[in-house]
């Protein structure tokens, strides 16, 4: 046996001792997710979100209550939110003055913003013992800056997203990310319509997607813009019962991350 030929089997011998050293490399793979709906109301309709709570809890279903302005509501509109907490619903934030964020940062900076929008509205959302972890922009409005920063004080950060486009090309729905939108559903929404939000309901179960939707206040009927019929509300717990889904708050999106296996020696 010649010298180049006995160096090749002591490499090979030694890559293939070093191998079985090693435990294998098991790519990022994603949990196994029930389909699924959050849905989210923006601002302060508290009595109409306690009342709807009432109609639709038959369904055990679960909603994330964004709330702005908490400085203006009576006890009793805490109280309500208190009670709907306790019932396993998400009271998130959505500001402490409800501000078009990117206008006020552009104008006041940053660290004015945390400090008259969000830190007085956790402050005081502490005191009344809600557990916040969620935040949804106001009027939808966001950009990376304020991403970055609102995501030291929050697991989940949910913006809007608009159009009627095939669910495919939709982004409306959870793609493991701390930055998450949400579609409307009131009646004055741009591009509502049941036979569309039928079409992203299946598009999730079929798909086993959690599909991410906000309206505002819950009506019997509609009179005025940001309104929620219940009947919408109604086809949406219907469609999850029969279908076999699961409703999720924003925060329970933070849990649904991809388990990693790392190499290991």
């Amino acid at each position: 046996m010649n010298r180049q030929t006995f160096t090749l089997i002591l490499i090979c011998t030694f890559f293939i001792f070093s191998c079985e050293n090693r435990k294998p490399i098991i790519k990022s793979k994603p949990k196994d997710t029930i389909a699924g709906v959050v849905l989210t109301f923006d601002d302060a309709s508290v009595n109409e979100w306690y009342q709807t709570d009432k109609i639709l809890s038959a369904y055990s279903w679960k909603a994330t209550f964004c709330v702005s302005k908490i400085n203006t509501l009576n006890l009793s509109e805490i109280t309500k939110l208190l009670e709907l907490q306790k019932e396993g619903h998400e009271i998130a934030g959505h500001g402490f003055h409800h501000f078009d964020a990117p206008k006020f940062v552009a104008k006041n900076g940053i660290d004015t913003y945390m400090n008259q929008e969000i830190n007085p509205m956790l402050d005081l959302m502490d005191f009344y013992s809600f557990k916040v972890t969620s935040f949804a922009y106001p009027f939808g409005f966001r950009n990376v800056q304020i991403d970055k920063a609102l995501l030291k004080k929050f697991k989940i950060v949910r913006g809007t997203t608009y159009g009627a486009e095939d669910p495919f090309f939709q982004n409306c729905y959870f793609n493991n990310s701390k930055l998450v939108f949400a579609i409307g559903i009131d009646l004055d929404h741009p591009n509502f319509s049941i036979p569309y939000l039928l079409k992203l309901l299946d598009y999730a179960k079929r798909k086993h997607k959690i599909l991410i939707v906000f309206g505002h206040k819950p009506v019997l009927k509609v009179t005025a813009n940001y309104q929620t019929k219940m009947e919408t509300l109604k086809l949406i717990c219907n469609y999850i019962k029969q279908h076999h889904m699961t409703f999720y708050s924003l925060s329970e999106l933070n849990n649904l991350k991809y388990d990693i296996v790392s190499l290991q020696q």
